[in-house]
């Protein structure tokens, strides 16, 4: 299916698909824009869902309420306004022998939907069909223009039709084309390498006949299980994506389990020491988690542990009390956090529990320079500075540790798998400890996270109130503000949050930086108002910081610096402006910075009456529930794994066609399959497991490092 194919391509799957037949160099620009640039892209660029056009309907058969797929001519188009002229909708008016209906579309290009929709063109037309004035429609279908003989066209009609997703210029009838010789030529060039056991034990079919089957469905696939991507073709290969995934991890940490570390055997008197010095006791799960914590740490290679715990259930005294054990043993420890504001807060907590034990403790951020920079980097050194706690300056070529033992990073998700590979290069294979209070569900931390062992506080500190959220429109604003004021009449404090730090020319929202103002001046001029944001001096957000602890400051006007890390028990109120901008689990950590007290706490998010449906579904589970775990799986249903907290920037593969919520069970499966086969063979060596080590190596292709299969 070549067309003069450049001989250098000898793997023909990484050839440029615009040598395959039919493509060309325009149509190979308009599928660039779809991410197909080779081959085996093509292969991968999946229907986005599945028509059936075995037999289709009349129009006066479409039932309302349905999905439904029919085929008419055009008797008439174009723009129609409504609404006293205020909104303007393109209509087109189908019908057959049988009825009519009208398609609507409410966006899109006027000059390319007159072009397209021209009286007299027949068409295919799917979606879900209403009742409107006493007559039949579709709003924003799915259209196909049909040309030719529909008893002849078996590539389109007669069929079960894979409809894909498509780009200005580049429509339905030329993809299935493109992809038919695509399929027809290429498809015997796939390989997976799954052994053929795992294959059986699974009940999975050829990978090559998965690829045909899922483009191009025989007759008797089921029309739900291919939209539902659980047909034996899709769940092949999500199967595959998700192996060689967990084989990559389990290869990883089976990897990281040979290496040699550092064995902390100590009996923890210096801990002991802090616990009796504190005001509070550890809850169960925070006892259950440090036991793991200490049983890794007692081992003879390195401690490679993830703590996950919601806002406010106690990670970072945990993270301390094994950061003494390692200073007991005579180790330096490094505490790595993702903004100078949760660096500062960890360094003010810390040093003041541990400094009078004796232990030395630095700050290093970004903002401290000059000599001060400099001492800080000696005194490491020399040894003096036994624990570092800092953002990204902590892993500074400039920084020389003399012996570091244990390195934790706080909020991990905000951080790239690079940065934790440059923290732990720091020392001679460090322990590492990674913190996260972003809930994460249990199958992306199975991705995210694979190469890691897991613990949870599922548990808060007694006297934590739930917090009670509301979602107000603009027009609630004085009630809002009546709220706060009872609040701080009561002795309490309040956080009010902005998106933005100052004024946008690009953007319609309210600022931190004015609202501070207007706020002091004309809202609660009796109150004392502080002003905290990323831009500030160190020591400015330090000093505003303290005095809001010490009630100084009565209402603290922020943006989002400070999502994690401050604690402060009397703030019983928090105000989020534009709540509409944030994600679910921003929104979550935001919340956390109240409730802390003995007294029941509000959370008010303010959204704009013109926010998005997805943003009004993102604030009502806001209200429905505190639930960490809760709100992080409704977050990545909606947004999905690529934003939920930037994966991208995690160094792990993308999925082209696995989902992690919707395929949840497939994970489960092919994870269990790679942890044992890496248990058998842990550096793929055995002759039948070479051919699978190469596809492993190519699919990461460096993202990870795993050495232990060169």
């Amino acid at each position: 299916m070549l067309k003069s194919q450049p001989r250098h391509f000898r793997d023909r799957l990484q050839t440029p698909i615009q040598y395959v037949k039919g493509v060309g160099p325009r149509l190979a620009k308009l599928l660039e824009k779809k991410g197909v640039l080779t081959v085996e892209d093509g292969l991968y660029f999946l229907p986005r869902c599945y028509e059936d056009r075995r037999l289709l309907k009349k129009i006066s058969a479409l039932r309302a309420g349905e999905k439904e797929t029919g085929f008419g001519e055009i008797l008439l188009s174009g723009m129609v306004f409504f609404q006293n002229r205020k909104r303007r909708v393109f209509e087109v008016l189908v019908g057959d022998e049988t009825g009519k209906m009208t398609l609507k579309w409410f966006h899109g290009n006027e000059r390319y939907l007159k072009e397209r929709f021209k009286k007299g063109r027949k068409l295919i037309f799917s979606g879900e069909v209403r009742w409107f004035n006493y007559q039949k429609e579709i709003h924003h279908p799915d259209v196909e223009i049909v040309e030719g003989d529909i008893e002849e066209d078996y590539l389109n009609f007669k069929r079960i039709v894979p409809i894909y997703s498509e780009t200005e210029g580049l429509y339905q009838r030329t993809l299935r084309r493109l992809m038919k010789n695509i399929v027809d030529g290429y498809a015997e060039e796939l390989t997976s390498r799954i052994p053929e056991e795992i294959l059986e034990r699974h009940d999975l079919i050829g990978f090559s006949e998965a690829f045909r089957r899922v483009h191009f469905p025989p007759d008797g696939e089921s029309l739900e299980g291919l939209n539902l991507h659980r047909s034996d073709g899709h769940r092949r290969i999500i199967f595959d994506e998700f192996f060689f995934l967990e084989l990559g991890l389990a290869v990883k940490k089976r990897g990281m389990a040979l290496e040699t570390g550092l064995s902390f055997r100590t009996d923890g008197r210096l801990a002991q020491t802090l616990m009796n010095q504190l005001s509070f006791a550890l809850t169960r799960a925070q006892e259950k988690v440090l036991s793991e914590i200490v049983e890794d740490m007692e081992k003879p290679h390195p401690m490679n542990r993830l703590i996950q715990g919601d806002v406010g259930s106690g990670k970072t005294i945990v993270a301390l009390l094994a950061c003494l054990r390692a200073v007991e043993c005579g180790y330096q420890t490094a505490i790595m956090a993702p903004t100078e504001v949760l660096a500062e807060q960890h360094y003010l907590t810390i040093h003041r529990w541990v400094e009078p034990l004796g232990v030395g403790v630095a700050l290093l951020t970004s903002n401290i320079k000059g000599s001060e920079r400099g001492e800080i980097y000696e005194r490491i050194r020399r040894g003096e500075v036994r624990i570092v706690i800092g953002t990204h300056a902590v892993i500074q070529e400039q920084v020389e540790f003399q012996r570091l033992g244990l390195a934790i990073i706080d909020e991990q998700h905000k951080f790239g798998v690079v940065q934790r590979g440059l923290l732990k290069k720091k020392g001679g294979n460090p322990d590492v400890l990674v913190m996260t209070a972003t809930p994460i569900p249990r199958t992306l931390a199975m991705t995210l996270y694979g190469d890691l062992d897991i613990s949870l506080i599922d548990e808060m500190p007694p006297g934590r109130m739930p917090v009670e959220t509301k979602v107000f429109p603009e027009s609630g604003r004085g009630k809002v503000y009546r709220i706060v004021e009872e609040e701080v009449k009561k002795g309490r404090q309040a956080f009010i949050v902005y998106p933005l730090v100052e004024e946008s020319e690009k953007l319609d929202l309210k600022d931190a930086t004015q609202m501070a103002e207007h706020l002091r001046k004309d809202v609660f001029p009796e109150f004392r108002i502080g002003l905290l944001h990323g831009r500030m001096k160190s020591n400015e957000k330090e000093a505003i910081m303290l005095e809001f602890k010490e009630g100084n400051i009565q209402v603290l006007v922020a943006t989002t610096v400070i999502e994690v890390g401050i604690d402060i028990p009397n703030a019983s109120v928090m105000v989020v402006e534009h709540a509409e901008r944030f994600g679910l689990s921003q929104l979550h950590q935001l919340r956390g910075r109240i409730g802390r007290g003995r007294f029941p706490s509000k959370c008010i998010l303010l959204a704009q009456y013109r926010s998005s449906e997805e943003a009004r579904v993102r604030l009502q589970a806001m209200e429905r529930t505190n639930d960490g775990f809760k709100v992080a799986e409704q977050d990545l249903e909606l947004r999905g794994p690529g934003d939920f907290f930037g994966i991208r920037q995690s160094g792990l593969p993308d999925f082209r066609v696995a989902q992690l919520i919707r395929d949840a069970p497939i994970l489960i499966e092919a994870r269990k399959e790679a942890f044992r086969l890496v248990e058998e063979d842990p550096a793929l060596e055995k002759p039948f497991h070479r051919d699978m080590r190469e596809v492993l190596v190519k699919r990461w292709k460096g993202r990870l490092e795993l050495a232990t299969i060169g």
